[in-house]
């Protein structure tokens, strides 16, 4: 009993360590892109919704992948899923890094492609081998992935060109921390959990889609992430237009990232404490909106920089909250890997029509009033449905519970 109490324990070590280095490489490939999007746009001579594309890619890889990733988890098991999606994710960074339109985009879609397989099957792993501690697990492992976002944004400019990699080499440079996640996760490759089989898997998957609250727990996932990832493809182009020097911008979107890590590990650990998480979701709408309108009706550098903190802090928060949702609205580990594929399928698609768009409306208004009042507007949306998303209930008809409160 003993013995196995301790290969138990040693297990859950390594296994918390392979997670936390998966979720390093889960944002730095597709953060990094935005503080150097100009330099891609003079080198390869690309307009401004075509550069919005490179972040478009990958999330339209995650909303196909999504959907995908629950089914190839069950067949080869979560454990091997996710080190192929490492493997993946590797190939992508290095195809990008060509320094050719064509391959630029190849690379971008396998990025994708790889994150996806992460984003969607963590929140079930974690279900599975943590059911007792979803907060603190999705806190850890969000703020992990957080961090290294952070770094993706600051760095780029420092290795473009205060180092002089160019743009292809500081992309490159994040499949050095891929390489490192693959050998780590290696040990967790003797593990063979396709946890969610049963006998009911396409009664419970129809199910899914048909909940109202999965809906809302997916639309509050979608809502957050086009506003995430506008942010981080965007900010630097609308601070530079303010009259901050590039490299500055690229530091504001990694300082914007590093002031959400506080609020990327509380709000699963209150998400949890609390009966429902409504109080949650005004907090976090209301600093977005305050961040957001900050950056549509000033011009003054210092309220341009608290805005950003204020963004900053709201999208941390909302990100963890959104994963956790998905912990807190299932009754196993079978239910959380089929709502995050769904709510990680239609809301990043949702998200993908972000950066192109922005950077549509961009080229045709040469202004940045529209874009901000839509991120304004979608933030009202966001907190529409998290309120409904954040009700003490579970997503299946069969499971569902009454509201405490």
């Amino acid at each position: 009993m003993k013995d196995q109490y301790k290969n138990e324990t040693i297990y859950k070590v390594f296994l918390i360590i392979g997670i936390v280095f998966v979720a390093f490489n889960l944002r730095p490939a597709i953060t990094s892109v935005g503080p150097i999007i100009s330099l891609i746009r003079a080198d390869l001579h690309i307009s401004n919704g075509e550069a919005g594309f490179i972040t478009t890619l990958p999330l339209l890889s995650f909303a196909v992948l999504s959907i995908l990733a629950p089914r190839i988890g069950r067949a080869l098991g979560s454990e091997r899923t996710i080190f192929l999606g490492l493997i993946v994710l590797f190939l992508g960074i290095a195809i990008r890094s060509a320094g050719i339109i064509s391959t630029l985009f190849l690379g971008t879609l396998l990025i994708g492609v790889g994150v996806a397989i992460g984003n969607v099957l963590l929140p079930g792993i974690v279900k599975l081998n943590f059911p007792q501690k979803i907060g603190i697990m999705t806190s850890t492992y969000t703020t992990s992935m957080n961090t290294f976002a952070a770094l993706g944004s600051g760095v780029s400019i420092p290795l473009a060109q205060g180092l002089g990699f160019g743009w292809q080499k500081a992309l490159a440079f994040w499949g050095i921390l891929t390489i490192i996640a693959i050998i780590i996760w290696i040990p967790q490759l003797r593990h063979h959990h396709s946890q969610i089989t049963n006998l009911n898997t396409r009664a419970s998957n129809k199910a899914m889609w048909l909940s109202p609250l999965a809906w809302q727990v997916t639309l509050f996932m979608g809502l957050q992430s086009f506003l995430f990832y506008c942010t981080v493809t965007w900010l630097p182009q609308i601070l530079g237009s303010q009259g901050m020097d590039l490299s500055l911008t690229g530091w504001m979107l990694s300082i914007m990232q590093l002031v959400s890590l506080p609020t990327t590990f509380f709000a699963p650990v209150l998400a949890g404490i609390f009966q429902n998480q409504k109080g949650l979701v005004m907090v976090i709408g209301l600093f977005h909106i305050v961040g957001v309108l900050g950056l549509l009706l000033s011009t003054n550098h210092v309220l341009l920089i608290v805005s950003v903190l204020f963004i900053g802090i709201a999208q941390g928060a909302s990100i963890s909250l959104a994963l956790t949702l998905i912990g807190l609205r299932t009754t196993d580990a079978k239910q959380a890997a089929d709502l995050s594929g769904m709510a990680q399928s239609i809301g990043y698609l949702l998200a993908a029509i972000g950066p192109s768009l922005i950077g549509f409306i961009i080229d045709q208004t040469h202004s940045w009033t529209i874009p901000l009042v839509i991120l304004a507007i979608v933030t009202v949306m966001m907190m529409a449905a998290g309120l409904g998303a954040s009700r003490n209930q579970y997503v299946l008809p069969n499971s569902r519970i009454h509201e405490k409160i």
